[in-house]
């Protein structure tokens, strides 16, 4: 089983096979075995009865070594990319962003960057908007989104933003908040994952600037809406933001503002107990954040040197030959049986 390169060592059991009484079969007995008559053939049937029991747990052991040691996987360092699918440039933010370009950094129309978190990161990627910044001290300012004065973020961003979110575990917890407000669409994809969780896509279908209502938008130069404000930013009621007699999920439903959020991102969170159609958990994935997009567009990179796409998984070719290997240690004590 070296060829499955499992996280544990499995070690070999003290027999070679688990069919009782071992024994080498010469020709004529293996003859009388495989033989049509009826004397031959119940002789088979009781050893191959009082082989079961151990041939099962023969057969079952390189599977259960396999599965014991996919922990250590969901444990291990996460590739995250970013990609920038919108028409303008993106300066990207996270905290905490030690492993994310130190918190913040551009990204132009079609650019993507790539990160490794390392095991056991929570925390949280946005985009901001409108953003100048000098080349040499890496002061400036944004138009949505904005840290402080800074390139590089050292806390969280200004609403209304709209934020992906990560708790890397066993499984991983991830999903999109518009909890904060809208400034761009945004979809959590990941790759490589598998169960348990349902390693589902996060995020928006629309751009929720484009109808965002009035008394929620955010304007820009010219008057265009460059972010939609969430309904308890800009009320700062009870109902709105589902505190005091309204905060429990029973006494705080979505609003007709939560509703329009989730019309643009249906498994996004549009206020505070949005939970069953938001969040998401994948174990042992990668990541891909992707600005402007959909959750319906597939989105790739390149992880150690392959092309690798959403909905794909790296343990397929593994478990293929973990089958391959039962089925063919499976044939083998039929013959010794």
């Amino acid at each position: 089983m070296g060829m499955l390169r499992a996280p544990r060592r499995c070690f070999r059991p003290p027999y070679l096979y688990p069919c009782a009484p071992h024994r080498r079969l010469d020709r004529s007995t293996l003859g009388a075995l495989i033989s049509r008559g009826s004397g031959g053939k119940r002789k088979k049937e009781r050893n191959m009865g009082r082989c079961s029991p151990r041939a099962a747990v023969m057969l079952a052991l390189p599977l259960i070594c396999f599965l014991s040691g996919t922990a250590r996987l969901a444990e291990s360092a996460r590739v995250f990319t970013i990609i920038n699918q919108c028409k303008t440039t993106v300066w990207p933010a996270a905290t905490p962003g030690d492993s994310f370009g130190g918190g913040g950094f551009a990204l132009k129309p079609g650019q993507s960057a790539v990160f490794t978190a390392p095991p056991k990161w929570s925390g949280r990627i946005w985009g901001r908007t409108d953003c100048s910044f000098d080349a040499t001290s890496g002061t400036g300012k944004c138009g949505t989104g904005a840290c402080g004065d800074t390139l590089k973020c050292g806390a969280s961003g200004d609403p209304p933003a709209s934020l992906a979110e990560f708790t890397l575990a066993s499984p991983d917890f991830y999903d999109v908040s518009l909890v904060d407000g809208f400034n761009l669409p945004i979809t959590v994809r990941p790759v490589n994952g598998r169960a348990p969780g349902n390693c589902s896509a996060a995020g928006c279908d629309g751009d929720l600037r484009e109808t965002c209502p009035d008394e929620l938008a955010v304007k820009g130069a010219g008057g265009k809406t460059i972010a939609c404000r969430s309904a308890c930013d800009v009320f700062n009621t009870d109902e709105y933001c589902c505190r005091g007699q309204f905060g429990n999920p029973s006494t705080c439903p979505p609003t007709k503002y939560s509703k329009k959020f989730k019309e643009a991102c249906p498994t996004a969170y549009s206020y505070a107990y949005d939970d069953p159609s938001s969040l998401f958990s994948c174990s042992g994935s990668d990541y891909i954040v992707t600005f402007c997009s959909n959750r319906k567009q597939s989105a790739c990179s390149y992880h150690n040197n392959q092309l690798v796409c959403s909905g794909s998984s790296r343990y397929l070719p593994v478990v293929s030959a973990l089958l391959a290997v039962l089925l063919f240690s499976f044939v083998a004590l039929q013959f010794r049986a």
